[in-house]
């Protein structure tokens, strides 16, 4: 029956039946977006009537509902370990269910491929999550998204566990996250793309983008994306008069002021699609343009993708090998960057002239844009990042079995590994950790840590049989390196993964261990000298009977070895 549907429908001179196709966006006033479920039922109607479409199930969300995803393959093969010939496009809606565009977009896509409607692709299988973020996608309401012209109703931005999924991909405290990673790393796409509504400035462009920082992204194929991708892909938008711009990262200013490009650590989409080497995109429509106008947009930004990438994908499909042939054992590799303001380009920008005038709902100044007044000039853009802190790439990563939520999100994004056969002894380098700061507020569930600095030592340590040997030599390099490097922007460490290491487990009470002190400080001149030129050179230490006496018992065999040690080692070869 699908078969014979198939073929009815793909005759051009059965119009009518195309009605059955219209989505819940088209059939309203343009300002409308389908529900959850009615996004889903559109899918499934078409996945039955077309045989270049499949819908599955692909894990849970925290909401109890599953995720899904569709596919568009003309050749009608679905296994995606066949399809390593082609470019695979990932694209991601409603991860902020609030921003709704990119879910109708994608609805009206997938029908107009099947149907023929528009550029059929050869080179390209299409798949895209439905609705990410389903749970917000249920918190329906008309209310939340303040700012944002339209639509009528709308999803939330937290999950059903208010947590912002856009901030989840490393750390993966949702079951939204564990499923994304099965869908990742099944279909292995090439490109990608996460649909959101901007916030902000106001301008004159409805659509604006982020694309994976190309220094980050690694030289063979961050050159490729910024120098030949992008501004082909732009071009083409132009051509259907869509003018486009780099998502104006503009905080407490006016874009005019300049600004610079938004760095997608990996907890990030495409932050985390960039540790394999993906090239990603995130489309930002802008929230105060009308939400058909919008639509339409998004719709236009993923059409013309999908046209590059079958145009160019055995350029794309190079570029990526290339790219992962830098990351070998012995080379640096960053794991802390900072803009590069020595390099600044000019960004010719469509925006209205913005200033301040006296508030009428404050005792303040409050900023406004004059939208009678709209400009273009050339702006200070700055769009490249330089590396402040890298390590050497190890052989290999020693995790103990006792730290198994580490190692389980490793195997879950499909890190090659091997267990120690027996109990053994093996020369690893090892971190103490030397500082870090903590967030004093919580930031999604967590109270992460930044500025963290280790010492590292060479040392010969004893590992259990069953612990986790983890080799860099895998596609997944990049993802170890930027997990479980402590210094690492979005490390597990960072995280609060290790923070049981932070802690003293064992102690002394000071009356017993001051004769023990008293010892030590007899039997070991260098002990006691260290101690006396510490009380020369640190007044406050000098004045504290009780700091004095903790830093004998630091400094003495006594204290455990496992405080401030951190748990994961380096082989460096």
């Amino acid at each position: 029956m699908k078969s014979l549907l198939t073929a009815l429908l793909l005759l051009p001179v059965i119009n009518f039946g195309q009605a059955k196709y219209n989505t819940y966006f088209e059939k309203g006033n343009g300002n409308q977006s389908a529900t959850y479920a009615e996004t889903i039922r559109y899918f499934k109607l078409l996945d039955t009537d077309f045989e270049s479409i499949e819908m599955r199930e692909m894990g849970t969300t925290d909401s109890g509902e599953p995720l899904h995803i569709v596919t568009f393959n003309p050749a009608q093969q679905f296994d995606f370990a066949k399809l390593s010939d082609k470019v695979v496009l990932l694209i991601n809606n409603g991860i902020h269910a609030g921003e709704p565009d990119g879910i109708d977009a994608t609805m009206m896509l997938f029908r107009d491929l099947a149907l023929g409607k528009i550029n059929v692709p050869k080179n390209t299988v299409v798949v895209a999550i439905p609705v990410y973020n389903i749970g917000g996608a249920l918190n329906r309401n008309s209310t939340s998204r303040v700012n944002q012209e339209g639509p009528e109703e709308y999803g939330f931005r937290g999950n059903a566990r208010n947590f912002d999924l856009n901030r989840d991909f490393i750390k993966a405290d949702t079951r939204n996250t564990r499923s994304f990673a099965t869908i990742f790393h099944l279909t292995k796409p090439d490109v990608f793309i996460d649909n959101h509504v901007s916030n902000g400035a106001d301008y004159q462009y409805t659509l604006t983008y982020i694309m994976t920082q190309p220094d980050k992204l690694g030289q063979p194929l961050g050159v490729y994306f910024r120098d030949e991708m992008v501004p082909e892909l732009l071009a083409s938008l132009k051509q259907q008069k869509i003018e486009t711009t780099p998502y104006v990262n503009a905080w407490e200013t006016t874009p005019d002021k300049g600004f610079v490009q938004f760095f997608e650590s990996p907890r990030f989409a495409t932050g985390y699609t960039s540790l394999f080497n993906t090239l990603g995109f995130v489309v930002e429509t802008h929230m105060l343009k009308k939400y058909a106008d919008r639509v339409k947009a998004n719709y236009a930004f993923i059409q013309q993708t999908i046209d590059y990438t079958d145009k160019h994908f055995a350029a794309i499909k190079a570029k990526r090998i290339e790219n992962e042939k830098q990351y070998t054992t012995g080379k640096n590799y960053p794991v802390r960057w900072a803009i590069d303001s020595s390099k600044v380009s000019q960004l010719s920008f469509l925006g209205y002239e913005g200033s301040y005038k006296k508030s009428e709902a404050t005792t303040g100044n409050r900023l406004f844009y004059d939208r009678s007044k709209p400009y273009k000039r050339d702006i200070r853009y700055l769009d490249h990042y330089k590396p402040v802190k890298e390590v050497v790439i190890p052989q290999a990563y020693v995790v103990p079995q006792g730290f198994w939520p580490v190692i389980d999100l490793l195997q879950s994004n499909k890190i090659e590994f091997r267990q120690i056969q027996n109990d053994t002894v093996i020369a690893v380098e090892s971190y103490r950790i030397a500082d870090y700061k903590t967030s004093q507020n919580a930031y999604e569930g967590h109270y992460p840590h930044r500025d963290t600095q280790v010492i590292a030592s060479q040392m010969k340590a004893n590992f259990r049989k069953g612990d986790y040997l983890f080799s860099t030599n895998q596609k997944g390099v990049k993802y170890l390196l930027e997990t479980l490097e402590p210094e690492a922007v979005d490390s597990f460490f960072n995280w609060n993964f290790f923070d049981t290491m932070l802690q003293q487990k064992e102690g002394y009470s000071d009356y017993v261990f001051e004769d023990l002190a008293a010892q030590l400080l007899k039997s070991d001149a260098k002990l006691k000298s260290d101690l006396e030129l510490k009380k020369k050179t640190d007044a406050k230490f000098a004045a504290d009977a009780k700091a004095q006496l903790d830093w004998i018992y630091k400094h003495s065999r006594y204290y455990e070895k496992a405080h401030l040690q951190y748990p994961v080692y380096r082989i460096l070869n």
